[in-house]
């Protein structure tokens, strides 16, 4: 396949879809198996929009492993390769992810599997900002966390210690690349599907089958 990017890489952050370990703030409007299939469904969207235009690589970064037959599914349906999430904490895992990539890849962007507003134009701007020059590019989410992040070498120090999943990641983040003096881009503000209200929205915009409740 020839890529418009072959010298970046994307990374998808993707859960196994197990009951009662994915998307739990659904519950219990939905049930613990709808909700593997939400997750299943939101994770099929990113990936489509991955390969919507051959931009570059992808690898789905699997957790804990890539041993699920979901996993392996995506893997015959797209030309993707597998690998394994490692590390202790989030931050951990996304700063090894990065770092592993960038031993193959100049550029490297991380994005999770449940980001409705992540179109693939805005895939392409961020790698064009970090081939254009930029140390490193980000996406801010609406609540106060981010949804994509890309950088052009290991940064550990965007990652440790930081409380994830609170409002405060953006910010916080901000002040660390500010701290570093790194010349970061950010993109336009976006939205994941993390809460009822979040899935209500995602099935407002008719962007996933009629399988599943509103």
């Amino acid at each position: 396949m020839t890529y418009r990017f072959p010298d970046c890489v994307l990374l998808v952050f993707c859960k196994a879809p197990l009951a009662g370990l994915v998307k739990t703030r659904l519950q219990p409007a939905l049930t613990a198996e709808q909700a593997v299939q939400a997750h299943i469904e939101l994770t099929r969207m990113t990936l489509a929009r991955a390969f919507l235009k051959p931009l570059c690589p992808v690898i789905l970064c699997c957790a804990p492993d890539g041993r699920h037959p979901f996993f392996r599914q995506c893997a015959r349906q797209y030309p993707l390769k597998l690998a394994e999430q490692r590390g202790r904490d989030l931050g951990e895992r996304m700063h090894n992810a990065l770092a592993d990539a960038l031993l193959a890849y100049r550029h490297a962007v991380l994005v999770g599997c449940d980001c409705p507003s992540l179109s693939a134009e805005d895939l392409r701007r961020a790698f064009t900002r970090l081939r254009s020059g930029h140390d490193a590019v980000i996406a801010p989410a609406e609540d106060g966390g981010y949804v994509l992040i890309g950088l052009n070498a290991p940064r550990p120090d965007l990652f440790n210690d930081m409380a994830w999943g609170g409002a405060n990641v953006m910010a916080e983040t901000r002040r660390r690349l500010l701290s570093a003096g790194l010349n970061a881009h950010e993109l336009g503000t976006q939205w994941d599907v993390d809460t009822l209200a979040d899935w209500r929205r995602y099935r407002h915009k008719d962007m996933v089958g009629k399988n599943l409740p509103k």
